[in-house]
Parts: structure tokens; sequence; C-alpha cells
């Protein structure tokens, strides 16, 4: 066993980001995702979900929407032979909550560090897949290779972490693409 990881995050990245979803029916997988998942599953990765939720602290969608929508992304990944080994989010949002309990949202990386904890996960040889800046300095910060993913990307996103310099380990067109280049780096890199 490996013991490494391919975190993700939500909307955006594995689902299409249709704002503070709360309804499991809305949920649609993008294409791609459940084959990824499952041949990063076969190399031995751990899956593990990273996302803020802040709809919660706005009050827009409550833990137990979230959770639904996490149990029907499973449900949706394991028809493809695939899941997440588990979600953590953050619930919490600066207008709406103080400084401590807004410690776990990205681009903290504490929410990886707690999964590195609670799964074993060498955070060396593991990667982070994501669709915005706050992902790719998530990944950064928590020390790990870092994917952005085109599909949502706004304009200035990737100059924006350049200006940073805080640039992705590599930006890829889709989510399948991102699974091949991290199996190519990882059987490459050992």
């Amino acid at each position: 066993m490996n013991n490494c990881a391919v975190f993700l995050d939500r909307d955006g990245t594995i689902n299409y980001d249709t704002g503070y979803i709360g309804n499991p029916e809305q949920v649609q997988l993008y294409k791609g995702v459940p084959e990824g998942i499952s041949e990063l599953r076969s190399q031995g990765f751990k899956i593990i979900v990273v996302s803020n939720q802040s709809g919660i602290a706005r009050g827009l969608i409550s833990k137990e929407d979230v959770e639904a929508v996490n149990n029907k992304i499973n449900e949706l990944l394991e028809k493809g032979n695939a899941k997440i080994d588990e979600f953590y989010y953050c619930p919490n949002h600066p207008a709406f909550n103080n400084a401590d309990e807004c410690a776990c949202r990205k681009p903290s990386p504490k929410m990886i560090f707690q999964a590195a904890k609670d799964w074993n996960i060498n955070l060396k040889k593991s990667y982070f897949i994501g669709d915005t800046f706050v992902d790719v300095e998530c990944g950064i910060n928590a020390g790990i290779k870092t994917i952005l993913l085109k599909n949502t990307l706004k304009g200035n996103e990737i100059s924006l972490l350049q200006t940073l310099g805080k640039n992705p380990t590599f930006i890829a067109d889709n989510f399948s693409e991102a699974c091949k280049f991290i199996i190519k780096d990882f059987v490459g890199g050992n």
C-alpha cells in the first residue's frame, strides 16, 4: 500500500457547480470522473474530497443537504466502479463566522492535514485536483502537487496564480487528463 491520496475539490471539479447545491437530484458528474477515479484507485490512491461549503454559513443549505449531495456523488460513482473514500468540508465563511471557525477554509491546508492524519497519508506523494486558484493554493500550502482544471476557469485565475508565485504543477483540460498526468507522474517518480 502506498498511502498516497488524490485530494479533490467537489463542485466544479467532479460535479457541475450549480451554486450551493443542496438537492442530490441536481448532481451531475463531469464526463470521465468515474473512470478517472476508478483508475486512480487501481493505482492505490485514496480519494478524498476537500471542499468549502459556505452555503451552510449563509443559510442557503444545511449540513444534511451537503451530506445528501456527497452520498449521491458516491452513488453515481459506484455505478462506474469508483468511490470517494471520505468527504471533508468547511461549512464556514468569514462574513458569518470568526477566524477560528474559518481556519478549515481553503486555501488553508487544515482539511488536508486532518485527512492525512485520519488516513495515514504520505503527502509528499499525493496530489490535489481543483478548478480554482484557491484549490491550487490549498495544495501548495499542504506541500502536495497540484493540478488545475480548465473546465470552469475564469480568465484571470492562471495569471493571478503566476503573480502570487503559486503555479500549479500541471494544468489539465479536463478530469481525465488530470488523472492521466497523476498516474504517469506517480509511476515515473517511483
